[in-house]
């Protein structure tokens, strides 16, 4: 059986959202076509700046702008990959943390071979869902397009393993999300399956991690806090709607108004 570890504690992730607060940084987000408004609105309404250049050459000078970056593989082409290599070899250059969504690996080659040429670049952390994730790790693990079938504590060793392959905090998301850095780990619970019936939830949280990696302090505690606004935030919201339809509106006003108490 593996052990489920603590759950953050929530002073830990509103000291983290006022540091977002004061910090406002700008995050150049690479992130696919079907989610950059959404995307846009979240980092806005958690007090952050979103930015999407995607041309090669204004994405390398960008990403040395930026305090983070955004790499999300969910529309890949092959020139959105000379984009993306573009902007991190930037940032890794400007030592600017970036962060991974490693949508559908596993199941397509292109951007399984793709997610694995980025992962030896050494993202500051990686999130994703169980099967992303025990398929980034080297595991078996089964999905449906962006839709994991595997359970996010089941993925956790396989997430502490690349966590401590790579260098970064990895953080695996489901019904609970679980936070690591191949040492310490972190349980963030909360959230609604209402939040799965909106498209681009999961990937606006790969852009709130984007922007939390870019916090001075600890970073495994920053890319949990990330996970347990977005959760909060998501339940308050859920609540509220009627529906996937009105979950939006009231997930923006949430993140927007939220000061992070526990």
């Amino acid at each position: 059986m593996i052990a489920r570890p603590d759950e953050l504690p929530g002073a830990t992730a509103a000291a983290s959202l006022q540091l977002l607060k004061q910090h406002s940084p700008l995050i150049h987000c690479l992130t696919n076509d079907v989610v950059q408004t959404l995307t846009a609105n979240v980092l806005l309404a958690l007090g952050a700046s979103p930015a999407m250049v995607i041309e090669p050459s204004e994405a390398a000078q960008f990403s040395r702008l930026a305090d983070g970056v955004l790499i999300n593989i969910g529309t890949l082409t092959a020139a959105r990959a000379e984009s993306m290599l573009a902007a991190v070899e930037a940032a890794n250059q400007a030592a600017t943390p970036w962060v991974l969504d490693p949508v559908a690996v596993g199941g397509l080659t292109f951007r399984t071979e793709f997610a694995h040429r980025l992962l030896a670049l050494r993202p500051a952390a990686i999130r994703g869902n169980a099967s992303e994730i025990m398929a980034l790790s080297g595991l078996q693990a089964s999905g449906r397009g962006v839709d994991s079938t595997a359970d996010s504590l089941a993925a956790l060793p396989a997430a502490q393993q690349l966590a401590q392959r790579s260098g970064a905090v990895v953080a695996v998301t489901g019904a609970t999300d679980y936070i690591t850095d191949g040492r310490r780990s972190w349980a963030v619970s909360g959230g609604d399956p209402l939040m799965t019936r909106v498209v681009g939830t999961g990937c606006a949280l790969s852009a709130a991690v984007a922007a939390f990696c870019s916090l001075p302090g600890e970073r495994l505690d920053h890319v949990a806090a990330a996970c347990r606004v977005m959760a909060h935030c998501g339940a308050v919201a859920s609540r509220q709607a009627g529906g996937p339809g009105s979950f939006t509106p009231a997930f923006l006003d949430a993140l927007y108004h939220w000061q992070g108490e526990a």
